[in-house]
Order: structure tokens, then C-alpha cells, then sequence
């Protein structure tokens, strides 16, 4: 497919080549293809598909380099003191938190995209809404005492 984009350089002029989604968008998206077949195979009561979520999660934030899995177990930790009524998941094979099935917030790790930066990121579920623009996503170099304490109260605004 090809795709005229205008730059600087070529005023428009130019047809670059668009090769489709990056070789990390498209594992992420089989992620979620096997994570959606796991869900829908598992039996058993809700708290037990609940708890089997729970340890994917985990087990996910496990395979993580040590920088990325030092913030994801810290965020894991933040979000479910802040907001136990969220149920961990894997979305896109990424540590997300869910509401009624739906994503509010989920962790990024750096190396999930090639990123310079970890993100804790929130959908449109999340009840941040502040006056015409807020922000949905922020980068993560480190956890300090005082970045718990604005997760934490982030979490309980978006979930209301």
C-alpha cells in the first residue's frame, strides 16, 4: 500500500511507503487475539476467572526487564490498594485494570514498544474528565513516595 505523506523535505510531492503496523503492534495484537481465546475458555465461578487473570497478570509482570517490572510491580501494587473493585487483566499483553470487563488504566513498559519511557495509561472509562483537556497517559522513569500517593489518588478519581 502506498501512502503520500507530505514532509517538510518533498512539500508533498513524494509517495513514501506505508509497510503496515510495526513487528511490536503486531505481536501485541496477537496478544490480545490469545488473551480474548484464554478468557473465553476459562471455566469455573467469577472469582476463579478472576484469580487465573490476576496470575496472567502477574506472570506477565514477571517476563518484564528488571527496570520495567520494578514499575509494573509498584503500579500492580498502587492500583489494586487505590481501587480493589478494578479486575487485573492482559490487554494487548500489557497489566491493565478493568471495570465490568472494560479497561480503565494499564501499565506500558519501555521495552513493550521500544519506548524510552514506561507509561501508566488510562481509557476512556477512567473519570478524569477536568474541563475541555486533561491528560490520559504519563511516563514513568521511577516510583517515588510521592508519585504512590498521586497514582493512587489518579486511580480513585478514575474510577469514581
Amino acid at each position: 500500500m502506498q501512502h503520500t505523506k507530505p514532509t517538510a523535505e518533498n512539500s508533498g510531492t513524494a509517495v513514501e511507503h506505508y509497510s503496515g503496523f510495526t513487528a511490536e503492534e503486531r505481536a501485541a495484537m496477537k496478544e490480545h487475539a490469545q488473551e480474548q481465546k484464554r478468557t473465553a475458555a476459562r471455566g469455573g465461578s467469577r472469582a476463579e476467572k478472576e484469580a487465573a487473570a490476576e496470575r496472567d497478570v502477574l506472570a506477565k509482570i514477571a517476563e518484564m526487564p528488571e527496570a520495567d517490572r520494578v514499575l509494573a510491580e509498584r503500579i500492580h501494587a498502587i492500583v489494586k490498594a487505590a481501587a480493589p473493585c478494578l479486575t487485573p487483566k492482559l490487554w494487548y499483553g500489557m497489566p491493565a485494570y478493568a471495570r465490568d470487563g472494560k479497561v480503565v488504566c494499564h501499565f506500558q513498559s519501555a521495552q513493550k514498544f521500544k519506548s524510552r519511557y514506561a507509561t501508566l495509561g488510562f481509557s476512556d472509562q477512567a473519570a478524569l474528565d477536568d474541563a475541555a483537556m486533561w491528560p490520559t497517559a504519563y511516563a514513568l522513569t521511577e516510583v517515588t513516595a510521592a508519585d504512590e500517593q498521586r497514582i493512587s489518588a489518579l486511580v480513585k478519581k478514575a474510577v469514581g
